[in-house]
């Protein structure tokens, strides 16, 4: 009997020991086989996925980066390009009045009268006048039969492209005076305006004292402001005397010879 309970308690100890033997290589199988499935290092997949964010944000911010600066780059293309444009704009509009003042004579005038220029003038080869203007030295003239007021006469000669005449030599006034009638008198373009004995020419010639005309007497500051162009005297010739500005006269306009 003994002997029989030692041989079922054997066998009952024997069972156990291979159960448990039988669990643990259960235990182990299964933990390599987690081992093999998750590789050799159990860190690596944690360091790829570390690198793979340090690299797409780094990725990130260079894209954020050339964005940036692209959009610089164009701002500046365009500040640049309407820069541009303004300053050709403005320029453009400089260029067109010029040539709309250096023209004006041209368009006001489309009746010339031609001869071929002498001077040295590149590329001009005709100096021109308008048709029943007189013509001397580099300026052309036109002697009105009209009486107006002094400031008329000059409105007038302006909406012609023109001045009153600024006389600079005697042998100028000597041509303006043999188209003249000896019986009129012409505003010239010489007035003080504030009747202080400053004479000033409409084209702002300096005023010369020994180019000045003066009949004898004159001016005498009697209420005239304005300069008129006449014939008369103890020994008759042409000359200056002042006049009152209101006073209705002929008058003589110049304006510089067109070339072309």
């Amino acid at each position: 009997m003994f002997e029989g309970k030692d041989g079922g308690s054997s066998e009952k100890n024997r069972r156990f020991l291979v159960k448990m033997a039988l669990g643990t290589n259960n235990v182990e199988m299964s933990f390599q086989n987690e081992l093999k499935s998750s590789g050799t290092n159990s860190d690596f997949p944690a360091d790829l996925r570390e690198n793979n964010i340090s690299h797409e944000s780094h990725f990130g911010f260079s894209k954020l980066l050339f964005a940036l600066l692209l959009i610089l780059f164009l701002l500046k293309e365009i500040l640049l390009s309407v820069s541009f444009i303004i300053f050709f704009q403005k320029n453009s509009q400089l260029l067109e009045e010029k040539n709309y003042k250096s023209s004006i004579k041209e368009m006001i005038h489309t009746n010339l009268e031609c001869v071929r220029n002498n001077s040295t003038m590149k590329g001009k080869v005709w100096s021109c006048c308008p048709k029943n203007w007189k013509s001397f030295s580099s300026s052309c003239y036109f002697i009105s039969t009209e009486a107006k007021s002094w400031n008329e006469s000059q409105e007038n000669c302006s909406g012609m492209g023109s001045h009153l005449v600024v006389i600079n030599s005697k042998k100028e006034q000597d041509f303006i005076t043999q188209n003249m009638d000896r019986n009129a008198a012409y505003y010239v373009g010489l007035s003080d305006p504030e009747g202080q004995g400053h004479w000033q020419w409409v084209d702002q010639t300096p005023y010369n004292q020994s180019a000045a005309f003066w009949h004898a007497g004159e001016p005498n500051y009697g209420g005239g402001h304005c300069v008129i162009l006449n014939y008369r005297g103890e020994h008759p010739q042409w000359g200056w005397n002042d006049n009152i500005c209101n006073i209705r006269q002929r008058l003589v306009c110049e304006m510089m010879k067109i070339y072309l």
